[in-house]
């Protein structure tokens, strides 16, 4: 074979004219929807950074006008704040550790073929999915276990999400081998023992997307603490911000002047961005670390029912 045939390259394949109009318009349509989703927030943004008086005026297109901290002061000197962000931490850790822990330990014998009468489990965790026993009597439920105003009617009534164990039984009957549990079994393992030191190993990207499902969920909880809660040491931040942007409005009392009025009202209306951005905060900050796995864990875990 001489140099000169190693040396050529194999022809490209032309695209036919369908495909690549189809791929311009699908482009053009992403594209579309990404200014559609960014734009806003980079207005967000832009807003929580600009001046009272520029926002109220309306000079605040995409770029932060008459560059101000002010907003971002004034929340976090906020205790009531400072406190629901501390609360939400609270829960959204708390809440991701139990529901992630639970929610393994019931879709692991689940996706065992050996556990008898697993079908009949999941067929009632899926009609729990679809029915529920409605406001009134869960929460008659936790009144009477006690949990009524306390952190724990958080982190328990809704620690288990049905969607959430289909997709992990679903990777665990479709991605570890059943080799490797019989492997286990001659070394002498029990249940646990390769739940841990097998099956928990390769699921890294199932744990990472429950972990962010839990997370994004106890983040953003709001009608459960307005349901079950009511000593304000205990809200989360996302009641703290309905009770700071809906039901307080500035300037009531009679003692101050119009012109400290007036400021505290467009303060108000920059105060909104910038709780927005302080919320949203967190999430941001740990998406990027479990995006890798996110889709990997999303796709492996939905292939098969």
């Amino acid at each position: 074979m001489s140099a000169t045939t190693l040396s050529k390259k194999p022809p490209k394949v032309r695209e036919p004219f369908s495909d690549r109009m189809f791929l311009i318009v699908v482009t053009l349509m992403l594209v579309v929807l990404l200014a559609l989703v960014l734009l806003p927030l980079i207005y967000i943004v832009a807003s929580s950074f600009s001046s009272p008086a520029a926002v109220n005026a309306g000079r605040v297109s995409l770029w932060p006008v008459e560059f101000s901290l002010e907003a971002y002061r004034s929340a976090l000197s906020n205790s009531e704040v400072l406190q629901g962000y501390y609360n939400s931490l609270i829960y959204a850790v708390a809440g991701t550790i139990i529901s992630v822990t639970l929610t393994v330990a019931i879709a692991y014998p689940l996706s065992r073929k050996t556990f008898y009468g697993r079908n009949v489990i999941m067929t009632l965790l899926i009609f729990t999915m679809l029915f529920s026993g409605g406001l009134i009597p869960t929460y008659m439920v936790v009144h009477d276990l006690g949990m009524l105003d306390t952190r724990w009617a958080l982190l328990i009534p809704n620690a288990i999400g049905v969607w959430q164990v289909i997709i992990a039984r679903t990777f665990f009957a479709n991605t570890v081998p059943d080799e490797l549990y019989e492997a286990s079994q001659l070394d002498g393992a029990g249940g646990l023992r390769t739940l841990w030191s097998v099956v928990l190993p390769l699921s890294k990207p199932l744990l990472a997307v429950l972990a962010l499902m839990y997370t994004i969920y106890q983040w953003n909880t709001y009608f459960d603490a307005l349901v079950y809660l009511k000593d304000p040491d205990l809200f989360p931040l996302q009641i703290v911000l309905r009770n700071i942007l809906i039901l307080n409005t500035p300037g009531r009392a009679g003692s101050v002047d119009l012109a400290q009025s007036m400021h505290q009202m467009q303060l108000a209306n920059v105060l909104r961005y910038a709780l927005i951005v302080i919320s949203s905060l967190p999430v941001l900050i740990i998406y990027p670390f479990v995006a890798r796995f996110f889709t990997k864990g999303v796709l492996v875990g939905a292939v098969k029912g």
